[in-house]
């Protein structure tokens, strides 16, 4: 399976505007994923804006599936759904949190809660589903 560095190594080359880094891989398959916040990621009322969050939460998924069946490039989202719970911090990074819930052939599914960087309360969680390739 893929290791940390290949990982981002592949998130830069493919997805060069994409500022997610994967801060770690653990064995069990989870991982977290980190996005910077500064001026353009804030929405008036000095708060994230949903469009990051759902980035986030859905290239955490997208690197949990791949850190378990390879890099499959064709792997991709099939729905993703987000609840906004509080307001995340502006002066601080957002961090996601992905686990698999379960990973089949043609489909996984997972779930992921965004953090504001050193907050214990969570800020949104999410959930998703990707279609796997037949082919990989």
């Amino acid at each position: 399976m893929p290791t940390l560095q290949e990982l981002n190594d592949f998130l830069r080359a493919e997805f060069p505007q994409s500022r997610c880094t994967l801060e770690e891989l653990d064995d069990d398959g989870s991982v977290v994923v980190a996005h910077p916040v500064g001026e353009a990621e804030l929405r008036p009322g000095g708060t994230v804006s949903g469009p990051v969050m759902m980035t986030l939460a859905d290239v955490a998924l997208y690197i949990a599936i791949l850190a378990k069946i390879g890099i499959v490039p064709l792997a991709v989202t099939t729905n993703l759904s987000i609840n906004f719970l509080r307001k995340p911090r502006a002066d601080r990074r957002v961090v996601a949190r992905c686990r698999l819930m379960k990973l089949g052939k043609s489909l996984a599914v997972g779930e992921v809660w965004i953090f504001s960087e050193g907050e214990e309360e969570p800020v949104a969680h999410a959930t998703g589903t990707y279609a796997i390739p037949r082919d990989r």
